[in-house]
């Protein structure tokens, strides 16, 4: 038995179809359309007790519920993305690209180049050479970005040594509050050697990180703008006209000041990709071209200029003075050729200059004239009449006036004068006794005597517009007090400028016409064209004659034995001019202290060409005389200037008016 197979087990198959009744009717195969047979149903548990039964068959869910859920969130997602999608490209578009641009781009400005100053002869006086001003980007010093904490400290002190600025204040610029800023400046208009310094510091830098890990160029953030840097070619020489430009490219003083619009031109503008501090050249840039300045032509001449400066600034020197000041001026057109003062500075180092020569002083201080307004008295007394060059005048030794007793600067017994000797030996009572008759009463003398002094402009601003510049002092005639009533005739109690005394003795010398002082001959743009300046105002203040007789009494000043000017001759040229001594009132204090010495005059006397004016302040060394201390610096500057501008002697014959009269 154990030989013999087991019997197999039958596994149900399908049903089969019941054949219909009779057995033998051929089966029929269900066709399309057929219905299916039905199965049979489950025996009752009782029936089939000794049979097994069949497995029974499981029923899975229908998969749509969860194919439907799955749609609804990707439908979800995929409106969640599209909304925003709309908002970024659609709705905030303009924010998003804006905030990208300005994480992205950099903007910086392109300086305008600086006109130049030039001399009447297109000497160049003030010019601008080739300069960078170094800058940084905040960002790039960051841990984040260096992977260090000090950076900025590193940095700068690397920096400060090169770009001679404080370190710390560096440090402060490097790491800034504002978080996202990407533009500093680290120093203004420095010179190509010192971007040089620094671009060589850069990649000293990057060739020891590319070998030592260790290393971090930390002056990878900083850049450079090219810019312009004002330099004055000559020095001090004619720095109180010139003036300075300051750190922010921005005059600071005389001409560059005054005319910084047309100097300065208009800055463009540059904008750029940038990445890691360099910038990206696929990326594409905008640029806005700067407009160059205009070109400034001065009426100075630049040799005439020199020889005033070299000759007052000796003489400050050898009087141990405070400063001094010389005026030369073109007669018949106003213009000024040399305004020179001592002591003088350096624009293009100011931190070697003091304050108190610092500016213009020529045209900025205000003080009391002396002798040399006594020309504005006396021209008032020929115009209206009073008196004639051949006048007697009595001049006693002692004068009692109002509440004062005057004398003249030496003591002396009665002179018996001309008016021209009133003049020529620079006597004060005899100056107000010829003022005196400028009217039937003092108050109507005053009056008058007012009157031409304004025409003079004596209290009125000379019309060149120059920074600081003082108008002086002179109080309406019904304002004098009793000793200035008489002191004003000859120059005390009232105060000018150095450039409105020259410009008194320019209108006598031009026939009686005042024309306004000018120092801008005229503008040359950026398109080469030259625009003239203004003409300038010219005012009649007197009579052609009586400037021709003044210019004469003027001649015995320097040429008669007794006239006290006769350092300032000039051998082969005759020549006009007035000493002054005033007393100074010193700026410090208010009161009065030392001596305003000077000197005034004009050449050839009988045909001028040029008018020359000397002032010192305060001079403590050797003699404080006008005629003594200033005749030969007027001296020795027109010359120059006569020689200079080709200006030939008349060869006519002196006046020779009288000085004294026999009683």
């Amino acid at each position: 038995m154990s030989d013999r197979e087991p019997p197999r087990r039958r596994v149900p198959g399908p049903a089969r179809p019941e054949r219909p009744e009779g057995g033998n009717a051929p089966r029929r195969r269900p066709g399309p359309g057929a219905r299916p047979a039905r199965r049979p149903a489950s025996p009752p548990p009782s029936a089939g007790a000794g049979r097994p039964a069949g497995p029974r068959s499981l029923r899975l869910g229908s998969p749509r519920p969860r194919l439907r859920m799955i749609s609804l969130a990707l439908t979800l997602v995929l409106i969640a993305f599209v909304v925003r999608l709309l908002q970024v490209q659609a709705v905030d578009a303009s924010a998003y690209a804006a905030k990208a641009a300005q994480n992205r781009y950099v903007d910086y400005v392109l300086a305008a180049e600086r006109g130049e100053i030039t001399d009447r002869s297109g000497v160049a006086l003030a010019t601008s050479v080739d300069a960078y001003t170094i800058t940084a980007d905040p960002t790039l010093f960051t841990r984040k970005q260096l992977k260090i904490d000090d950076g900025p400290e590193q940095a700068a002190a690397l920096l400060a040594p090169i770009l001679g600025v404080d370190q710390a204040g560096l440090v402060k610029k490097l790491r800034p509050a504002n978080k996202n800023l990407r533009y500093v400046v680290l120093a203004n208009r420095q010179t190509p050697q010192v971007w040089k310094q620094i671009k060589d510091l850069k990649s000293a830098l990057n060739t020891k990180a590319s070998t030592d890990p260790t290393t971090v160029n930390v002056v990878a953030g900083v850049l450079a703008v090219p810019t312009t840097k004002r330099v004055y070619p000559n020095g001090d020489l004619a720095a109180g006209i010139l003036g300075w430009v300051n750190a922010d490219g921005k005059g600071g003083g005389g001409v560059e000041q005054q005319l910084n619009k047309d100097l300065t031109g208009k800055d463009g503008k540059v904008r750029y990709a940038q990445s890691g501090g360099l910038q990206v050249p696929t990326a594409g840039s905008t640029e806005t071209p700067a407009v160059p300045g205009a070109d400034v032509e001065l009426t100075i001449d630049r040799d005439i200029q020199w020889a005033a400066q070299n000759a007052i600034t000796e003489q400050v020197k050898k009087s141990k003075a405070d400063r001094g000041y010389v005026i030369v001026q073109d007669t018949r057109t106003g213009e000024i050729l040399a305004m020179a003062n001592a002591p003088g500075f350096d624009p293009n180092d100011l931190s070697q200059a003091s304050a108190a020569s610092l500016g213009n002083a020529a045209v900025q201080d205000a003080y009391e004239p002396g002798s040399t307004a006594k020309v504005m008295t006396m021209a008032a007394v020929l115009q209206e009449n009073a008196a004639t060059p051949l006048t007697h005048v009595v001049v006693p030794n002692r004068l009692h006036r109002g509440d004062r007793l005057f004398q003249d600067d030496v003591d002396h017994a009665t002179w018996n004068l001309t008016l021209n000797g009133v003049l020529a030996k620079s006597s004060n009572i005899g100056t107000i006794e010829a003022a005196g008759q400028l009217g039937k009463t003092q108050p109507e003398a005053n009056q008058v005597l007012y009157s031409y002094l304004r025409k003079f402009g004596i209290g009125s601003y000379s019309g060149l517009n120059f920074p600081g510049e003082t108008k002086g002092i002179l109080a309406p005639a019904d304002k004098w007090s009793t000793s200035q009533q008489y002191t004003i005739p000859f120059g005390q109690g009232m105060s000018l400028n150095a450039l409105q005394a020259s410009s008194v003795y320019s209108t006598v010398a031009n026939g009686g016409v005042r024309v306004e002082p000018t120092l801008v001959r005229g503008t040359k743009g950026p398109d080469g064209r030259f625009t003239p300046a203004a003409t300038p105002k010219k005012t009649r203040v007197i009579s052609a004659k009586t400037a021709k007789t003044l210019a004469q009494m003027l001649e015995s000043v320097v040429d008669d034995e007794q006239g006290t000017g006769g350092k300032a001759a000039i051998p082969g040229y005759r020549v006009a001019g007035k000493t002054g001594t005033a007393n100074r009132v010193d700026p410090a204090t208010g009161k009065y202290k030392g001596y305003t010495s000077s000197f005034a005059g004009f050449a050839p006397a009988d045909n001028p060409r040029i008018t020359v004016y000397c002032a010192i302040q305060n001079a403590t060394s050797g003699s404080y005389f006008g005629g003594q201390i200033c005749g030969p610096i007027y001296k020795q500057v027109m010359e120059f200037a006569l020689k200079t501008l080709q200006v030939p002697p008349t060869g006519a014959k002196a006046a020779n008016l009288p000085v004294t009269f026999t009683p």
